[in-house]
């Protein structure tokens, strides 16, 4: 897919990518410090989510 994307198109995407992992770096040192459960639990799934949408994006720069 690399191919059909422009110079501009990449660079969004990696900025895309450089955001996500400072979001789930955050949200994964944030979760060690909550201690509601319910909340806890919540930020599993977003980080969960997040990781999917790294791994989705980095599929279309490579």
């Amino acid at each position: 897919m690399r191919e059909k994307l422009g110079m501009h198109e990449l660079l969004e995407l990696h900025e895309l990518v450089t955001f996500k992992s400072l979001c789930l770096t955050k949200a994964l040192i944030m979760q060690k410090l909550v201690t509601d459960g319910e909340l806890k639990a919540i930020m599993q799934q977003d980080v969960t989510m997040t990781s999917r949408h790294i791994e989705d994006l980095k599929n279309h720069l490579t």
